[in-house]
């Protein structure tokens, strides 16, 4: 059973800087991918990110492209989300999650963390 835990949320001004982690334990030969994924009041969840454990693969939402930086730090079973520029349409609970493939499709994935809260003010 792979546990995911996150951190890193907050409160930040337009325009600001978050950085977000998310720590695996009980990962298994299989764990491939961990990828984010955010959910704001009143929308469906929608990726975020995606990356290898190897760090060599990643994917972005066209909303986040230039904004946002995924890495991994395989030694460290640990997954991190820069988040630059941000913006209030970024106020959302991030969720990292991890798979056997990377993709954006939810459903691709299997472990949940239980999320971390970002807010954005103008």
């Amino acid at each position: 059973q792979v546990q995911l835990v996150e951190s890193g949320g907050g409160l930040v001004q337009a325009g600001g800087s978050l950085r977000l982690s998310c720590t695996a334990s009980g990962r298994t030969f299989s764990s491939y991918a961990m990828g984010w994924f955010r959910l704001a009041p009143g929308k469906e969840r929608e990726f975020v990110a995606a990356v290898t454990w190897s760090g060599t693969n990643t994917y972005y939402a066209d909303s986040v492209k230039g904004r946002f930086t995924i890495s991994s730090d395989n030694a460290k079973n640990t997954t991190y989300l820069q988040m630059n520029s941000l913006k209030p349409e970024d106020t959302a609970v991030y969720y990292c999650t991890e798979g056997r493939t990377i993709a954006i499709m939810q459903y691709k994935y299997n472990y949940w963390g239980q999320g971390t809260q970002v807010t954005v003010s103008s």
